[in-house]
């Protein structure tokens, strides 16, 4: 099959053999998503050889017998291939499996393929309504919706999220459901229309109030996306760390322990709740899609993606 592989920080189209483990479902990818993660691991965030992209939505074409999913069904998959063995999956923390494979980004290729494998335990059906270019995010969108697992936010709360890329637009659509006080930092015109548009109000960074911000979500990953969260926190406030850094941030931790600031990382999240949102149209993430690509020009759509103020740009066998 075709697939596109990334060795030694470079990205190339090859033919590969089809995944053939026994005791997984073979499903033939419809449409995969490039995301941020993606673009960091061919620069090097990570020490990865194989096939890359973990977003995606797909059509069953085999599963071993008597399991819960049929040849032709359309399903998403949760990235986190575990062991339900080790303290980390018995005592109820499965995304931190001790002997996890992560798909296209740890010891497991991933989806920008003809077809890809995962466990049936991964596997949530999409609902008839759904398109493919809605639940393609279905796994971004979950991630966003783990800070609401994570921590309970109030009508009254106020919270600022910094970062409207990709995810933090997503995260926007979702915390604005629960009814808060949010102002989201975005940077880019795009961004901001984006948001206007569904009446997410938006605050320039130079407007963020210090020390008042009952929950702030930072989202860029960036050490300047940092500080500016840092300031706005008040204390005891909760931190949400939503994106990784590449290498080492100097952090000021004294400020943070007198402040008594909470700081949660945040990762990967619930799927059947964001297919629901999605099937409820009360998410719409198809408003990201800014280009798709066949999966013959994937090292395009690989540099369009990492053009700035690029938003979703999609891949189809």
């Amino acid at each position: 099959m075709k697939a596109l592989w990334l060795e030694n920080n470079k990205i190339e189209l090859r033919e590969i053999p089809q995944p053939q483990k026994p005791n997984e479902v073979l499903v033939k990818i419809c449409k995969a998503g490039i995301c941020s993660t993606d673009l960091e691991l061919v620069k090097g965030y990570y020490p990865y050889t194989g096939v890359i992209g973990h977003e995606f939505v797909g059509e069953v074409i085999s599963s071993p017998e008597g399991l819960g999913v049929r040849a032709g069904d359309r399903v998403v998959g949760e990235i986190n291939a575990v062991c339900n063995q080790c303290e980390q999956c018995v005592s109820g923390r499965p995304t931190h499996c001790e002997n996890r494979t992560v798909l296209g980004i740890m010891n497991r290729d991933g989806t920008f393929a003809e077809f890809t494998q995962l466990p049936l335990a991964n596997l949530h059906k999409v609902p008839t309504s759904v398109s493919d270019e809605m639940a393609v995010f279905t796994e971004p969108l979950a991630a966003a919706l783990e800070i609401q697992e994570q921590i309970n936010i109030q009508p009254g709360d106020r919270v600022l999220l910094v970062g409207a890329g990709r995810l933090g637009q997503l995260i926007a659509q979702t915390l604005a459901l629960t009814g808060c006080d949010l102002r989201v930092v975005a940077r880019h015109k795009r961004q901001r229309e984006l948001l206007t548009a569904r009446g997410i109000r938006i605050i320039d960074e130079a407007d963020v109030q210090k020390w008042r911000w009952d929950v702030v979500v930072e989202a860029t990953g960036s050490p300047g996306g940092f500080a500016l969260a840092r300031q706005a926190i008040r204390p005891r406030g909760t931190l949400v760390l939503k994106s990784t850094y590449k290498g080492e941030m100097s952090v000021d931790f004294s400020s943070i322990v007198v402040d008594e600031v909470n700081i949660v990382g945040s990762r990967c999240g619930p799927f059947e709740p964001a297919l629901r949102l999605m099937e409820s149209k009360q998410v719409d993430p198809t408003v990201l899609i800014d280009d798709q690509f066949s999966l013959g020009e994937a090292v395009r759509a690989f540099e369009r993606a990492a053009q700035a103020g690029t938003l979703k740009v999609l891949i189809q066998p």
